[in-house]
């Protein structure tokens, strides 16, 4: 009998910025903006024979208590830029671009994406995000124009009328019409939309890319996010810290597909992940404690309380115990930055994991705050792994690496071979379109 085929795992690389999941103070830390960082980096994805290769974006340098953030991933070229220098660079390796859709308009955003896939020859993504920050907004024309209702987070119902996520919504699907409008023999057609957010009319100056449609990558763990993941996006971009949240995960958001029409495998759930490989388990769990001592650094834990407690906590002592006070739920300490949920309840749980463990504010910052998430050997990282695959945990892995631009060459070196030898990943690309590697079927090419 022929053994059943392992399902295949999806592995892609995110490029860290300067924040707290990097360490930036590390010698073996490279620039941000030389393009050997990004070369670097990409070109290990590309051996390794990752799907893709993930770059964030920012767009304003975020403040905390009036000062600029040391620990931002902003402060480095824009996004779509460097992946088409990369295009030139790596042949196979997928290029994905987080772009926000509240700053941009859709005709000038899916020429650039169109543009992108052709200089790539099928591997550009999008990753869609949207912001309702007008501290962001000062930065554009209209300062922050979007009301809360009409932020990406649900399509909307015909009863409601269509709340948060329908500019989003509304944007991918007027990019996928204008990607459209030129037929597969290439002959362009004009096009009109006409919609609640956008009415634009005329050609679309880009033939038909290689994928059709560059691949939608769409970040998102609320039910809302699900909701319009499950819509409108190839890739949700997700996190979970357990292998039981992943499977709960997993299952809710595919159960939703069907409504749209669609099949589990349309929708590939990759969580951001990071990992620390040391030659046993025990050194491994050595180099991850020693990695968020210098993630969280004294300074760096005072920020971090600040940002839940809202306040000036300067004075206070990192090897202290945590404030009495409570948080300011309503302050704007920090501009730029999302606040880690309700801070009362945040605060609260805080408090309580101090007390029963004796922990310091620096100590319960590094132990609530984002951690390695597979720590092991190559044997023990390359099980796990499968493990969370094979279980409908995750369809695959957005690598996040600690160090630029070396941090993901372990990784490619020590854990990729294994996962080649269990089956669980592939040995050598078998297509060429970002499309072809995640399993997805083209566009429909309309006539």
């Amino acid at each position: 009998m022929t053994a059943p085929t392992r399902k295949q795992m999806h592995l892609a690389a995110h490029f860290p910025g300067v924040n707290n999941t990097t360490v930036w103070t590390d010698p073996r830390s490279k620039s941000q903006i030389d393009f050997s960082s990004f070369e670097h980096l990409a070109r290990t994805a590309e051996r390794g024979r990752f799907d893709f290769f993930f770059l964030a974006e920012g767009l304003r340098l975020r403040e905390h208590n009036g000062r600029i953030h040391d620990l931002d991933v902003v402060g480095r070229p824009e996004s779509l830029t460097v992946l088409s220098a990369l295009a030139a660079v790596t042949d196979r390796l997928g290029l994905a671009a987080t772009v926000n859709a509240t700053f941009n308009e859709p005709y000038e955003l899916a020429r650039r994406l169109a543009t992108l896939d052709h200089l790539s020859d099928g591997r550009a993504a999008w990753n869609v995000v949207t912001s309702s920050d007008a501290f962001t907004g000062e930065n554009f024309r209209r300062g922050g124009y979007l009301d809360r209702a009409d932020l990406p987070r649900v399509l909307g119902s015909a009863r409601t009328g269509g709340t948060p996520y329908t500019r989003a919504a509304e944007f991918v699907a007027t990019a996928r019409e204008l990607w459209d409008t030129w037929t597969p023999d290439g002959t362009p057609r004009p096009f009109r939309h006409q919609g609640r957010h956008f009415t634009i009319e005329g050609e679309f100056t880009v033939p038909r890319s290689p994928q059709g449609h560059p691949v939608v990558i769409q970040a998102g763990d609320s039910p809302e996010g699900r909701e319009f993941a499950a819509s409108a996006a190839d890739v949700i971009f997700t996190r979970h810290g357990t292998l039981e949240a992943g499977r709960t995960f997993y299952a809710d958001v595919k159960a939703r597909l069907a409504k749209y029409g669609r099949q589990p495998d349309d929708l590939k759930i990759m969580p951001g992940v990071t990992f620390v490989l040391g030659d046993s388990d025990a050194e491994a769990q050595e180099r991850a404690a020693e990695i968020r001592r210098q993630q969280i650094s004294p300074q760096n834990a005072i920020l971090a309380l600040e940002q839940v407690w809202g306040r000036d906590l300067s004075s206070y002592d990192p090897d202290g115990p945590l404030p009495e006070i409570d948080p300011d739920p309503d302050s704007g300490l920090v501009q730029g930055r999302v606040r880690i949920g309700d801070p009362l309840a945040v605060a609260a749980r805080w408090r309580a994991l101090s007390e029963a463990k004796g922990l310091s504010i620096r100590q319960t910052v590094i132990e609530t705050t984002g951690r390695q998430s597979f720590i092991g050997s190559p044997e023990t990282v390359a099980s796990e792994l499968v493990e969370s695959v094979s279980t409908d945990a995750a369809d695959g892995f957005i690598l996040v690496p600690h160090l630029t631009p070396g941090g993901l060459d372990d990784f490619v070196d020590r854990v990729v071979p294994l996962l080649q030898e269990r089956g669980a990943f592939r040995s050598e690309y078998t297509g060429s379109t970002l499309r072809s590697h995640l399993g997805l079927a083209d566009p429909v090419g309309k006539d």
